[in-house]
Order: structure tokens, then sequence, then C-alpha cells
């Protein structure tokens, strides 16, 4: 395959993810392979602004598929929203000859990216980096299997503590605008009721869950609530289930940024290779304003205007049922 793209650079931008650093090490290693001079941004769009762009080669990136994070850092930059942070941004692009730029992200991310290709011609490959699975286009973003496994454990070792005592534990697991995480870890850890941000639960409803529980004698009920339900966060949630349900002694659990950190699971560490690999030959096939995403056992291509569009499918309806079902 010849290439017709000489200068690639890549950076990681918005909240970090498990697997991160997996892509990050298949996007510079598969363009050397092709010839072509990779270049590592620090801290996202914040490095394009600030020039903070340095060459990388196939060592740069050598024992670094296991660790969590990045090491091309990661911020958020208020200033690449603007008309003038994006021209310093391409200048700097000109500057070093770069002419093809790999993205790892999540919808912010993304934004800016099309935003930025759009406006100046650049050519933009995303791969999609959010633990919250919110993008388009790939079955799983990610860092999104990690964090359920890093949830899991963690719910896994509360519900000991929760049987011991007969306890009513309320679990708030990250999901602004996503269930993703919420629904899968509630299957896997056999809680007793998910509150989901896409889906309207009053607390009346969740009382009656609980209260037909109790009344089996269940010794213990986990509630997993993502951050972004419609009645609150999970103290929220705790205090009104308090202030009528009082069979079961009401502890709370924020596992916040715990999920976002750690070694990448398997998945993710060969899903963060296959999209590396993808990225950095679309860029070489010409494309552009596309991400790589997994779908079924395939790596494709979607628009990112499309990666950007309605998620709501990934909630899936038998899980959905089997939160029912299963929990009884």
């Amino acid at each position: 395959m010849k290439p017709n793209i000489k200068n690639i650079a890549v950076l990681t931008s918005g909240g970090d993810a498990p697997g991160m650093n997996a892509a990050i090490r298949a996007v510079i290693r598969t363009g050397i392979y092709h010839g072509i001079n990779m270049f590592g941004v620090m801290q996202g769009y914040q490095g394009l602004i600030t020039n903070n762009i340095k060459p990388m080669d196939a060592r740069s990136v050598s024992n670094i598929l296991h660790l969590g994070g990045t090491i091309l850092k990661t911020a958020r930059c208020l200033e690449f929203k603007t008309d003038e942070g994006q021209e310093i941004a391409y200048q700097n692009l000109k500057l070093n000859d770069i002419d093809g730029l790999v993205v790892i992200g999540g919808d912010g991310t993304f934004t800016g990216a099309k935003r930025f290709g759009e406006k100046y011609g650049v050519k933009v490959i995303g791969i999609p980096g959010t633990i919250d699975n919110d993008l388009g286009g790939s079955d799983f973003t990610l860092g999104y299997d990690t964090a359920i496994n890093t949830v899991i454990e963690a719910i896994d070792k509360i519900r000991d503590t929760a049987d011991a005592h007969d306890r009513l534990f309320f679990i708030e697991v990250m999901g602004r605008d996503s269930g993703c995480i919420a629904l899968r870890s509630s299957i896997a850890s056999g809680a007793e009721a998910v509150l989901l941000p896409e889906i309207e639960t009053s607390v009346d409803e969740l009382i009656e869950k609980l209260t037909l529980g109790a009344a089996t004698k269940k010794s213990s009920s986990i509630v997993i609530v993502a951050e972004g339900h419609k009645q609150g966060g999970a103290y929220d949630i705790a205090r009104k289930v308090k202030e009528t349900f009082d069979h079961y002694d009401t502890k709370v659990t924020i596992l916040g940024h715990l999920q976002r950190g750690g070694s990448p699971s398997s998945f993710d560490r060969i899903l963060g290779s296959r999209l590396g690999y993808a990225a950095v030959n679309a860029l070489i096939a010409g494309e552009s304003a596309q991400m790589v995403g997994l779908r079924g056992n395939d790596i494709k291509l979607t628009s990112i205007e499309e990666a950007l569009s309605d998620h709501s499918y990934k909630l899936e309806n038998d899980l959905m049922e089997m939160t029912d079902v299963l929990s009884i």
C-alpha cells in the first residue's frame, strides 16, 4: 500500500479512557510501517494551539499497551472552540507540515474535529475513546468495557457488606447522558434496580420494586443510578426513598473517576489496536471526516456527523427487560 500522505499527528482529547494508549501505539507504529512521519500532540487541542507537537518513533510507544490514561495527556480546550483558536491550530499544523490528523476522544472531541476539518480541509479520522459508549457508529467505544469491569468489581465488594448488614446501597456511576454503563453493570452485578438518563423512572416506582423485594425476604438491595438520571443523583434518590421506605439501612457510594482509571481490559487493548491501525489506513486511503468503529466484529467507517447523532439504540431491549425479570 503506497502512502498518499506524508505526516500524521495523533491527539487525545476530553476525558481519558482505558485503551487510549493501545490506540496511540497502533497509530504510531502503523504509520511508521508505511513510511509516514508520525507526531504526537500533547494535551489535546490545547497542544495544537501551543504547538506542543513532537515527532514520535516506534520506541516512543514501547511498554504503554497495558497503561491506563494517555501518554499524550489530555485537556479540555475552550480556546479551540473559537475561530481564533482554530486558526492558530491550523497554522501550527502547516508549520509542522502535517497533512493528516487522528483524534481520539468522545463527542466534544469529534465536534471540534468536524468543524476544524470542514473549515480548513484538514484530513481527520476519529477514534471513539469514551467510557460512556455514547457515540454512534461503533457498538463499543474505547474504555467502555474496562469501565464496566471496574464498576462490577466495586459492586461485588459492596454487595458483601450490604448482605452482612441488611443494607440498601445506591451506587452512582458515570453517564450524564448515557445509561450504557449503568445498564450493563446492573445485569452483571445482579442489581435490584437501575435508573437511567434515557428512561423516566419515578421514585414511587422504585419504592414499589424495593418493597416487593423486602416482602420476599431479600437480605439486601443494590440500586445503580446513572449520574444523569432525571430525578437526581444517588444522594437525591436515596434521600427520597429513605423518607418513605425504611426497611433497610440506606447507604450511598459514588464511584466517580475511579471508573476512568486502571489497566485496560484485553478487549479494550485489542479494540484500541484495531482502531488505531484502521485510522491510519483510512487516512492513507484518502478518507476524511470519518470515524473508525466496531460493528459486529468488523471495523467500519462512519461519518463523524453520524457518529455524533442519536445513540439511544445502545440500550439493548433484552437487557432492559432483564433488569426487571432477573431482579425478582
